[in-house]
């Protein structure tokens, strides 16, 4: 492992599979997604507006925002649907048996 700083979210167990799980930790707001055996993590707060995407609708790995229906694929956050234009942060996960871990960003 690097010698980035880390975070733990959640249990792995906590977050249901197809579906978004919300966390609030330190100063992070984030949305923690569980498909096909992968743990995948972004900003909670869309980027178009108030809606949270962890309330979205998960498609395979396609997050539609429950406020303007805009779609991001949680894999890279990038947009998949207007009217969202600015792509979602995500976070890199670190492989950990039980936990959803994710490292920092750099300052």
């Amino acid at each position: 492992m690097s010698d980035a700083a880390t975070l733990t979210l959640c249990k792995k167990s906590d977050v249901p599979e197809d579906e978004g799980f919300k966390v609030e930790k330190d100063d992070f707001s984030l949305a923690v997604f569980h498909v096909e055996g992968e743990f995948f993590v972004l900003d909670d707060l869309c980027t178009h507006g108030p809606g949270s995407l962890s309330q979205g609708f998960l498609e395979g790995h396609i997050i539609e925002c429950d406020f303007h229906a805009g779609c991001f694929d949680i894999r890279s956050g990038e947009v998949t649907a207007p009217p969202c234009m600015i792509p979602m942060r995500t976070f890199k996960v670190i492989d950990d048996p039980e936990n959803v871990v994710i490292e920092l960003p750099q300052e």
